[in-house]
């Protein structure tokens, strides 16, 4: 079919053609005097448009706009919002002001999914919801970077539910040129492309720009005539299809994103991959090198892995990316041979055990390899990650394996309702506006009045129920319902009385249904006379997950009883708007997890910096967030090996905590009927939230440990032709081939009293045979401290020892032993042990704790 094209724009009369500037920048999504300027033009136009400001103002009549443009107070309201937009752009941050020596250079972020605004659906659930905030965030902070996701013609499912409560899936198409998307052109105004190879097929990707503040995103879309039907879907659904499906998708986000960027001019400094689903542009990064650059292979490698950041999210080794390796070879059996290398080597790097021939090639484990700097997204996670993944490092303690801890955060302006923003502004000063994520300001909470937070938080309350009535008599309507079963909705929930959220995907080890586990003594609580409690529930299963799906029907089928009907209700087709208003409303977030199966969770974030208090096991974020002063913990952090044992102590233990804490301490009120113990929570968990868990705080731990470090080793290694990236990698040839050769003879310590008392000090020494190693190539450790029952050293911090000056001035001795010498305290009393470890040194490298090297005495 033969057709010309040409795009049809609103026209905006000129004394509102702001807001069409404004539309196209994610900005608004955190800004609500602008978005109350939307609201303002169509209350009822802005929610059939999803809150998409774009769409909006391209279905507005006319007359509608006119008459904005002549009210004088609208016009006079946008030209204060655009002037804020323009100073926004334009100030200096805190990137610029503590890391201005490091001007120029960018950081490229790589996501499958970007959870932004309810308005542009390319996001599943809490790893896009992440990557936004990650995005908004480096906005706020000025921090340089990039972002490059994928564009989903079909996004993620529309939920709804039948009847009986299965779980339905509808996939609506996106149209692009009514979201704030733009297509990105070349200087022949034709569509920006660059073409991957999927094993001999050319895939063509045109590129679309998102605004996020000041960080650009472009998102990938295969979805154009010159491809064939089933590359042009590989774009066309987040998570959808086979394995086939995923690792094509994952091809074009890695390489096609590099390549993408740099048909854009862009070339990065360094490069974080959140997720494994992008490890694949570690490949093109290395390929663009050996052709550019003239780096050979471990040159290139060496290279990429001192400017790579990668961030695991996953706590269970079956839920980490895999792909079998006849789908690797079908792909990129090309590519492997364009960088020199044997197939058995590249496949090692995706390998646990690089020789076990039936072990699948892992993304999370390739990731791990090829990145110097890799975290978990909690402490905990950190912890099971070390553990997880710690037969890639077999020789290292488990707590020294180079996986650290950055614990998730959310961004404040995307979360924090404007009542309760509009409050905090008014206490916390005026600096607050501009850096909301400073820690000092969270401690003026407590200068609220209580009434003001209550009667705040209770207006939160009131519009949560109102907007669960109306998405119920819309779910009810989309059923068929009858018109006096539709009228009932409105009745439905009390907006005075303790209402309990509970909204996330639904996985059987999230377990959806523990609350459901005794319905009897449920119901006497949720019905209480003197203390009600309702609860409000939302949250999709993965299409393929058939034990989710059985969870929500389970849930639905409780909820149409008669003794539940009026207190507990369950939400269709969770997105963030309806996260929105639940963590922005709710009294209690309920979080009930298996431990330690969630790696972070964001949610309870959110609602603790709204006032609610967090009701959880203590898993993810919440080990390390909670206190007797900021929630209510569901257990001691136990780990079970029987789920059925674990199920039944833990729901015994969360019905116990409603009854005798949660419940109580809500409803005890004063004279006025304020609760001022609750509120000494609400104050203490907002405080606690603000100061440890924003995406301000996050990202700064990201900017000082990692992207720091990482630029200043991108620009140090590719200076004068990549000159000490050569020399380095050629030193660490020389260090790996003679490795083997490193002999500790022995641990010489002088002979002590029968009775070793703590803190006492006494010398150490070693001899050790280098081989063709100089002693200005390693660092000598002792490691020592108390014993445990298998004689393991716990607790310790490794001492470096230092080289004696023999005879002949650091030379080795007739034998070929270098002589260190160090000190050693005795910490504490009990068994006691010392041990002695050879590792590399070199002051070019991030880390130099590598796979295999490292000696031990």
């Amino acid at each position: 079919m033969r057709l010309k094209q040409f795009l049809v724009l609103p026209k905006l009369p000129e004394r509102i053609l702001a807001l069409q500037e404004l539309a196209q920048n994610l900005w608004y999504s955190w800004n609500w005097d602008l978005v109350k300027l939307f609201i303002r033009l169509d209350p009822e136009m802005w929610e059939q448009c999803y809150q998409n400001p774009v769409e909006m103002l391209s279905k507005l009549s006319q007359e509608t706009l006119q008459r904005a443009a002549n009210d004088d107070g609208f016009v006079a309201n946008l030209n204060r919002v655009h002037l804020k937009y323009r100073e926004y752009l334009s100030q200096k941050r805190w990137f610029q002001s503590k890391h201005g020596d490091l001007s120029g250079s960018t950081v490229g972020y790589f996501s499958l999914e970007y959870g932004l605004d309810t308005g542009l659906p390319v996001y599943s659930g809490g790893l896009g919801v992440l990557s936004g905030d990650t995005l908004k965030s480096a906005s706020d902070l000025g921090i340089p970077m990039v972002a490059v996701g994928l564009l989903y013609r079909y996004g993620y499912f529309r939920q709804f539910l039948s009847s009986d409560g299965w779980q339905q899936e509808r996939y609506e198409e996106n149209d692009w040129y009514h979201m704030p998307v733009q297509l990105v052109r070349n200087e022949n105004d034709e569509p920006l492309r660059v073409s991957v190879m999927l094993g001999d097929t050319p895939v063509q990707l045109q590129i679309w720009k998102v605004s996020v503040g000041l960080i650009p995103l472009y998102l990938l879309d295969t979805n154009i005539p010159e491809n064939s039907t089933k590359c042009r879907e590989i774009t066309s659904v987040l998570y959808g299809g086979d394995k086939d499906m995923r690792i094509r998708q994952e091809i074009i986000l890695g390489i096609g994103g590099v390549r993408a960027l740099k048909a854009l001019g862009i070339e990065p400094s360094i490069f974080h991959l959140n997720e494994g689903h992008s490890w694949f542009l570690t490949l093109e990064r290395i390929r663009s090198l050996m052709q550019e650059n003239h780096l050979s292979y471990q040159e290139a490698k060496q290279y990429v892995w001192s400017t790579t950041i990668f961030t695991t999210h996953t706590p269970v080794p079956a839920g980490n990316e895999k792909f079998d390796t006849v789908l690797i070879h079908r792909y990129l059996s090309g590519l492997i041979s364009e960088l020199g290398i044997s197939w058995k080597d590249f496949i090692s790097m995706g390998r646990v055990m690089p020789d076990d021939d039936t072990e699948s090639f892992g993304m999370t484990v390739a990731a791990l390899k090829t990145a110097a700097f890799a975290n978990g997204v909690s402490i905990l996670h950190g912890r099971v990650s070390r553990n997880m993944w710690h037969n890639i490092w077999p020789e290292l303690p488990t707590e020294e394996i180079p996986i650290r801890a950055i614990t998730n955060g959310v961004h404040l302006g995307s979360w924090i309702s404007h009542d309760m923003q509009e409050l905090y502004e008014s206490y916390f000063g005026a600096s607050y506006t501009e850096h909301p994520g400073a820690p000092e300001h969270w401690k003026r909470v407590h200068k609220i009045p209580n009434a003001e937070i209550w009667r705040t938080h209770n207006r939160r309350r009131e519009r949560l129920v109102f907007f669960a009535r109306k998405r119920l008599k819309q779910q009810l309507t989309r059923r068929g319902a009858s018109q006096l079963v539709i009228n009932k909705a409105e009745q439905l929930l009390d907006p005075r009385i303790m209402t309990i959220g509970f909204a996330r995907r639904f996985s059987t080890y999230k377990r959806g249904n523990l609350i459901f586990s005794d319905t009897d003594r449920l119901e006497r609580i949720i019905n209480n006379e003197d203390r009600p409690v309702q609860i409000i529930m939302a949250g999709k299963a993965h299409p393929l997950d058939t034990p989710g799906k059985e969870i929500i029907k389970e849930i639905v089928g409780y909820i149409s009883q008669e003794r539940f009907r009026n207190r507990i209700i369950f939400l269709e087709d969770y997105d963030i708007n309806v996260a929105r208003y639940m963590v922005q409303g709710v009294d209690v977030w309920l979080n009930t997890p298996r431990r330690p199966q969630e790696a972070s969770g964001t949610s309870g974030m959110k609602a603790a910096l709204n006032g609610a208090l967090h009701l959880s096991i203590l898993d993810g974020w919440w080990d390390e967030g909670y206190s007797d002063e900021t929630g209510f913990k569901i257990g001691n952090g136990e780990e079970y090996d029987n789920i059925e044992i674990q199920d039944r102590l833990e729901s015994e233990i969360l019905f116990n905590t409603l009854e005798s804490e949660v419940i109580p301490l809500f409803y005890d009120r004063n004279d006025n009927g304020v609760p001022l113990h609750w509120i000494s929570k609400m104050k203490a968990a907002i405080e606690m939230a603000g100061q440890s868990f924003s995406a301000h705080h996050m990202l700064i731990n990201y900017a000082e440990h990692f992207y720091a470090p990482a630029i200043k080793h991108s620009r140090e290694l590719s200076e004068n032709d990549f000159s000490i990236a050569r020399s380095v990698t050629a030193w660490l040839e020389h260090i790996t081939r003679d490795w083997n050769n490193i002999v500790i003879e022995d641990i010489n310590i002088p002979e002590l009293e029968s009775t070793v008392y703590v803190g006492q000090k006494f010398p150490v020494t070693m001899k050790i045979h280098l081989g063709d190693i100089s002693p200005d190539d390693v660092l000598v450790e002792m490691i020592s401290g108390h014993l445990n029952s298998q004689e393991e050293i716990q607790n310790y911090t490794p001492v470096v020892a230092s080289l004696l000056n023999n005879s002949d001035e650091g030379q080795p001795d007739t034998k070929g032993f270098y002589t260190f010498a160090g000190e050693v305290t005795c910490t504490e009393s009990g068994r006691f042990g010392i041990r002695a470890r050879v590792i590399p040194k070199n002051k070019h490298l991030p880390h130099t704790l590598k796979p295999k090297l490292i000696s031990w005495w």
